[in-house]
């Protein structure tokens, strides 16, 4: 396979939905805490999350003041020397993403010390381009004004030789790989709650897909863990 293996990893509400208040609620804790065990079971090189999400978890809105930075005016991929064996890809179309590291930095060890890859559009500022350098945060570019998932999937296995990806999130990224074909196995981490009408799916614009059921668990405090391939 020209690209890395994609599973997608989510906690989800009975009724399918990913984010919201339910998420934060004392019901789902456990819920979350399956999620985390899991994650560290899975052998993977890294994770992929959204702009959305990677900024609430781990940037919380810094930005750059790019008026300092110079300009890159080519649309060429950078990939500094590397030796990391675990990566956080970030889908950031734009280029909206404040880093004042060119890794994770948290205490979580499903996380801490993962180094940033930026899969960016040919719709982002040249000095945030400059920014990056500046930081050698690795960036690639697969699209004109929306991420091309497959490209950008090729270019992490070429330049970096990922060969599996935890996907986790939004529902807009996870989305755009579901549409592109691009996702082979499911997780998802079932929270004894129901979301409110206004939560957002596990695929944003998603379209239907036929699925195997592998494996099926039940926790404590009425979780259940269900694992599904591409049929």
């Amino acid at each position: 396979m020209d690209r890395p293996y994609i599973i997608c990893h989510m906690v989800t509400s009975v009724d399918g939905k990913v984010t919201g208040d339910f998420l934060y609620m004392p019901r789902c804790e456990a819920a979350t805490q399956v999620y985390y065990d899991i994650n560290r079971s899975y052998k993977s090189n890294g994770f992929i999350c959204g702009r959305v999400t990677m900024e609430s978890s781990f940037t919380e809105g810094w930005y750059p003041d790019l008026e300092g930075y110079g300009t890159v005016n080519t649309r060429e991929d950078f990939i500094p020397p590397n030796a990391s064996d675990f990566y956080a890809v970030c889908f950031d179309p734009k280029g909206k993403l404040g880093w004042k590291e060119n890794k994770i930095i948290d205490d979580d060890p499903g996380y801490g010390g993962a180094r940033i890859i930026e899969v960016l559009t040919n719709n982002v500022d040249n000095r945030y381009l400059a920014y990056l350098r500046e930081k050698e945060i690795p960036y690639i570019f697969a699209g004109e004004t929306e991420i091309d998932v497959l490209i950008a999937l090729s270019k992490l296995k070429q330049h970096f030789g990922i060969d599996a990806l935890l996907l986790e999130g939004g529902s807009i990224v996870n989305g755009y790989f579901e549409r592109a074909d691009a996702i082979d196995e499911i997780s998802l981490v079932v929270a004894p709650l129901s979301a409110d009408k206004n939560d957002k799916p596990l695929f944003m614009d998603g379209k239907a897909i036929a699925l195997e059921l592998k494996d099926i668990k039940q926790y404590n405090e009425g979780v259940v863990w269900m694992n599904y391939r591409r049929k």
